[in-house]
Formats: structure tokens, C-alpha cells, sequence
């Protein structure tokens, strides 16, 4: 961890999409600066690798992957985002590959973004925790899929189905990272993203005895604050961004 500081996010892109493995992914990891952007007439799309199907423990998943779904459109459109979209790899098992960085350059390439956000994909949290597989296989393939999408001969089935190459994506931000370059302000988006938070409720409830809204208040203001210290004092959501 550096005590670098960081720079604000740019501004002058109008199209961003959102990959990650699971439901609540993005309500963990940058769900305030989804509300600041969508308020400021940006276009936020989320693309899920998967549907959540694995991630509670007391529910099959067949009965499980609905209900996720529910809850994470539920959430996007708390923070501004309609348009949510699953490729449906599945829970727990996300390989990471070809298959993969196709249909996220297939995705790149439908919706031209020129923003590309995904979450850590480095082997640990901080060389804390270990990273879940999924979020190591979704956040390499995206990092990826945003060079694969503007090459023609890398995936040219894609053209085939009407899919151009798309060559404008300057940015990839990546989430969670423990390396941060870059942040948004997170003060405008913050209540908006305890309730985004909130509506992974069956997840949640799952997940921790403490009660549902203290729990997710005390998880983003705290990962707020403790970014604050290198963002001029401001509550911060924190980006590790790549150029291209």
C-alpha cells in the first residue's frame, strides 16, 4: 500500500460498462460512484458473469439464481443503472479463457464503452485474504477482452454476428484494488449505495448476524473514510486504472 495521492477519476467519457463475477460485487466494491456518474448523465451498463447461483449456502441453486438476479437489478437501479445483463458462467467454477474474454469483448463491442470497470483480479485482498477464484478469472478476462474487443482477427466469429470491433476504450478501473491510482468522491453516492447494498438482503442476511443496514452502512463508510486520508480528505471510492 502506497500513501500515494490519489488523482480524481476522469471525467470526459460518457459510456462505461461494469464486469464482474456475482451479484453484489459492484454494491461491495464502487456503487457510490455509479450514483455520482449515472447523476452526472453517464451511462453505466453491469454485465455479470454469473448469477449468483453458489453464494448461499442454505438455498439451491436453481431457486438461488432468480432470486440474485432479482436483487441485483433491484440494486442497480437504485444507483441509476437499467440495463443489467448475465452470461451465465457458472457460480464458484469461472474458468478463465478464451470462452471468457470472448463474451466480455462480445459485450465491449455491443455497448462501446470507454470506460471498462471490474474488480480485483490479483490473488489476494491486500496479501490479507485470498481472492475468490471468480474475481481473479472475471477481472483478468476483462482486462483483457478491452484489448481483444478492438482487434477484428482475435474473435472474428463476432463480426460475423454483427458485432464491429471497438477500439475506444481508454480506461479499465479496476475496484478493490490495494493499489489505487485514482477515486471518486464518494460523499454525493453514498447513502444511495447502503441502499444498493441493502437490496442483496437474502445474501446478506446470509452472510452476517448483524443486522442488515448497519452492517452495510458500516462496510462502505468505513471503506470510504479509510481512503479519505489520501483524497484531499474526502470520503473516496478508490480505482487501480490501466490506460490503453
Amino acid at each position: 500500500m502506497t500513501d500515494q495521492l490519489l488523482q480524481p477519476m476522469p471525467t470526459d467519457w460518457q459510456r462505461a460498462l461494469a464486469v464482474v463475477a456475482h451479484p453484489d460485487d459492484l454494491e461491495y466494491g464502487c456503487a457510490a460512484a455509479v450514483a455520482d456518474w449515472t447523476d452526472g448523465g453517464r451511462e453505466v451498463t453491469y454485465l455479470l458473469a454469473t448469477r449468483g447461483e453458489a453464494g448461499i449456502d442454505g438455498i439451491d441453486p436453481a431457486t438461488c439464481a432468480p432470486l440474485r438476479e432479482r436483487e441485483q437489478r433491484a440494486s442497480a437501479a437504485v444507483v441509476g443503472v437499467s440495463a443489467v445483463e448475465f452470461l451465465d458462467h457458472r457460480d464458484g467454477v469461472i474458468e478463465y479463457g478464451t470462452a471468457l474474454r470472448r463474451d466480455i469483448a462480445a459485450a465491449i463491442r455491443r455497448h462501446r464503452p470507454e470506460l471498462v470497470i471490474t474488480l480485483n483480479h490479483r490473488d489476494t485482498w491486500g496479501g490479507v485474504a485470498w481472492n475468490s477464484p471468480d474475481h481473479r478469472a472475471v477481472g483478468r478476462a476483462t482486462l483483457d477482452a478491452a484489448g481483444d474487443a478492438g482487434n477484428r482477427w482475435i474473435f472474428p466469429e463476432l463480426t460475423g454476428q454483427g458485432l464491429q470491433p471497438w477500439d475506444g476504450v481508454r480506461w479499465v478501473a479496476v475496484a478493490g484494488s490495494v493499489s489505487p491510482t485514482h477515486a471518486v468522491d464518494a460523499t454525493p453516492g453514498l447513502e444511495r449505495s447502503v441502499r444498493s447494498l441493502l437490496e442483496h438482503r437474502s445474501y446478506i442476511e446470509a452472510l452476517t448476524d448483524e443486522d442488515p443496514e448497519k452492517y452495510c452502512r458500516t462496510f462502505l463508510t468505513g471503506s470510504a473514510q479509510a481512503a479519505a486520508a489520501r483524497f484531499g480528505g474526502r470520503p473516496a471510492v478508490t480505482f487501480e486504472v490501466f490506460s490503453r
